[in-house]
């Protein structure tokens, strides 16, 4: 019997409807449906063989001083706001925390998880930890995401070139946004941050790269459920991944499930999720993401399977190894 304790982290709402509470809550689950006996999860890591931690930001405290069990597992889904440092200025404290964080991740962390191998150099470079205890295990799209015959989603264009997610510097809204202009096509834009941009300091580093972006003919639908989302799915004449950098990119993974014409950019991360078989297009250039939406990628062949049970079954194994093997 291996006793686990999950210490989530998620302290905002935005963090529930985002990669990290998607990936907590769909892999949990999928845990608990292959009813493994000889796993128990317990609420205070010091009763548990293993804690596994399921956040980690650079810039905050995020691993405990003193190690709560015998064996640590800690996710880490990318250190984008390394990657971008201009960006993400992390301050006098933050630049302490980060030292602490490296501190602490070598003393007490047996096993990282990460999303992609993309992130797995990221975590290597960044942080300097063995290569050996960085594991890739990859995301899943949520069984909902499916191609349906009859969306109920009303009130849109009958063409429409849709996005959904975060509207961080890295996901390059900017160019989507004129990219979409080019292409003379609607642009709709799902998401809660999206619908919150005349509330935000557009003079603070992280969200100076909206302060010239046009919103007036982009379609802001706000928080969406993932019935309505699949809905825009299968309505969309094209979903959009104009990212600049991603450790994953789920969404991109969503729209392909649910059959959804789909451009995405050529950044490293995309390219390992998607595969060959896609015509990437060039993020910092817009006129080439209009092309590309002019002639979207169908009939996608993945890599790889992407299912929660594979993510589940791949993450028990990681509770499972022996660190002397490791």
């Amino acid at each position: 019997m291996i006793k686990v304790s999950i210490v989530a982290g998620i302290n905002s709402d935005l963090d529930a409807t985002r990669g990290v509470g998607t990936h907590n809550s769909e892999l949990f689950k999928a845990i608990k449906n292959l009813n493994r006996k000889d796993i128990k999860f317990v609420d205070n890591p010091k009763e548990a063989d293993v804690t596994h931690y399921t956040k980690f930001h650079p810039f905050f405290i995020s691993l405990p001083f003193i190690k709560p069990s015998k064996k640590v597992v800690l996710t880490i889904h990318d250190l984008i706001s390394l990657i971008y440092p201009k960006v993400y200025k992390p301050g006098i404290r933050g630049s302490i925390n980060f030292l602490i964080n490296k501190l602490l991740l070598r003393k007490n962390v047996d096993q990282i998880i990460t999303i992609s191998e993309t992130s797995k150099k990221d975590i290597c470079r960044f942080l300097q930890v063995n290569p050996k205890i960085v594991h890739v295990i990859y995301l899943a799209p949520k069984e909902i995401f499916r191609k349906i015959t009859n969306p109920k989603y009303g009130g849109l264009p009958k063409r429409f070139a849709l996005y959904t997610g975060d509207i961080n510097y890295n996901k390059n809204i900017p160019n989507l946004v004129k990219a979409c202009e080019i292409a003379k096509i609607p642009l709709v834009i799902a998401g809660k941050q999206v619908a919150e941009v005349e509330n935000m300091d557009l003079t603070h580093p992280e969200t100076s790269h909206l302060a010239g972006v046009s919103f007036k003919n982009v379609i802001r639908l706000g928080f969406v459920s993932d019935e309505e989302l699949n809905d825009l799915y299968n309505l969309a004449t094209v979903y959009i991944q104009p990212s600049l950098y991603e450790g994953f990119g789920l969404p991109a993974l969503e729209a392909v499930t649910a059959g959804t014409a789909l451009i995405a950019t050529k950044t490293q991360a995309l390219v390992e999720i998607l595969g060959d078989s896609v015509n990437y297009v060039n993020p910092n250039d817009p006129k080439d993401m209009a092309r590309g939406i002019a002639n979207p990628n169908i009939n996608i062949k993945l890599p790889r399977e992407y299912s929660w049970k594979k993510t589940a079954k791949e993450t028990l194994e990681i509770y499972e190894l022996d660190n002397a093997k490791a």
